[in-house]
């Protein structure tokens, strides 16, 4: 049976705690409104994801690392559109020793002088990078064109704003930025909620404020683009709308990328690399979130194959809404088999289970049980998928590609 506590702590941000029976380890997730899309100069949120791991409160960087490793706590940051998140890994007897400096990271990172420019070396290298990964390149500059800015942004940051960075802006812009409304806190594993709820209420006693989310301030304006480069590979990116998380059609269209991209039986990997051997990779995601959501395919290629790489590919985005493409019993069967496959294995893992938390509180506004999930899985027919197919749209289309010759496209 499920354990799952929805808490609003004193200083007004929700705490979700499960407590998961057969493991011994615990894991935080802990969002803060500073993601990519807040920033005014692009680079705030990189830099700061890098610096909060440098020491807190009294701590050096070498001193908050050696606190970490005596609890022996995992720890990392990971940067979206909305948020930053911090994440901890650890035996769930080490909670209530472990937060006090969690706590410290989310309130009182040192951002020291000296951390300031390894940082920003850092997050300019990861841009430089881009120059040798031409797959990611491709997926920044489609992200680019899709989604409205300041949603279409990568994490990353740009040149010319990491540059422009001051510690003394850095410091002042976070704490104007991390507040406790827009924060959320999720804990699952070998824990109880009473205690942890207590802890947290006396360690953030007197953090105040709320920081709205960002909004869209301009269309996205997708379309077809070309990224000249004498490579001998070519690189292919399409999206196009998908529902959004909260809507009750998001799980169809999951079960639509289980059948398009489900591993070697998935028909893009089928009909682009086996049957015709146009490709060395293809896939495609679903990615909803509370307002929007949005399906990216991807095909790897040669120059020579490239054209035929992506007519195949377009056609399979297309054919699968057509009645002769409906999807099949086997196809249906196996996708469901596999998603199910998924949340079993997210139940095992209390860093999974603490993130899938997150994630449902925030897009869907309330926790899930694995249970509600599974039966959600159980509830859904061949037909739901077929009459949902049958009336899907897929909005206007990015296609992006990234090569020596420019390839051509009927219409998007």
């Amino acid at each position: 049976m499920s354990d799952i506590h929805s808490i609003i702590l004193e200083c007004g941000t929700p705490l979700i705690v499960e407590k998961m029976s057969g493991v011994n380890s615990a894991a935080v997730c802990w969002l803060l409104p500073a993601g990519t899309a807040h920033d005014q100069i692009m680079g705030e949120s990189p830099m700061w994801s890098e610096l909060v791991l440098r020491g807190s409160a009294g701590l050096s960087s070498r001193e908050q690392a050696d606190a970490f490793d005596r609890l022996g706590v995992s720890r990392s940051t990971e940067l979206g559109t909305y948020t930053l998140r911090i994440a901890a890994t650890l035996l769930g007897s080490n909670i209530l020793h472990t937060l006090p400096l969690l706590a410290d990271m989310v309130l009182r990172p040192r951002m020291d002088e000296d951390a300031i420019e390894p940082c920003r070396d850092l997050c300019l290298q990861a841009i430089a990078s881009l120059k040798d990964d031409p797959q990611d390149r491709a997926a920044c500059l489609a992200r680019e064109r899709h989604l409205p800015p300041p949603l279409n942004r990568t994490d990353m940051g740009t040149e010319e704003g990491l540059r422009a960075l001051t510690r003394e802006r850095l410091v002042s812009v976070y704490k104007e930025r991390v507040r406790p409304g827009g924060s959320l806190i999720t804990i699952a594993g070998a824990v109880d909620a009473a205690p942890v709820r207590d802890e947290l209420n006396r360690l953030l006693e007197g953090w105040t404020g709320a920081t709205p989310e960002p909004k869209p301030t301009s269309e996205a304006p997708r379309g077809v683009y070309h990224e000249q480069e004498e490579t001998n590979q070519v690189q292919i990116i399409v999206m196009h709308d998908a529902p959004p998380e909260p809507h009750q059609d998001s799980i169809l269209e999951k079960v639509v990328l289980g059948v398009l991209s489900g591993g070697m039986a998935g028909r893009l990997f089928s009909e682009v690399r086996e049957k015709r051997g146009l490709c060395y990779s293809v896939n495609a995601g679903y990615r909803g979130d509370r307002d929007f959501g949005v399906v990216s395919a991807y095909v790897g290629t040669t120059p020579d194959k490239a054209q035929s790489a992506l007519d195949v590919l377009m056609g399979e985005l297309r054919r699968i809404s057509t009645p002769e493409g409906r999807v099949t019993p086997e196809e249906f069967h196996r996708a469901i088999v596999g998603m199910k496959s998924g949340v079993v294995f997210s139940g095992e893992s209390s860093g999974a289970r603490a993130v899938s938390l997150a994630s449902d509180q925030r897009k869907l506004g309330r926790p899930r049980t694995l249970e509600e999930i599974t039966q959600k899985l159980d509830g859904v027919t061949l037909d739901q998928v077929n009459s949902y197919l049958a009336t899907r749209r897929l909005g206007r289309m990015t296609v992006q590609t990234l090569g020596p010759r420019r390839l051509t496209v009927s219409e998007v």
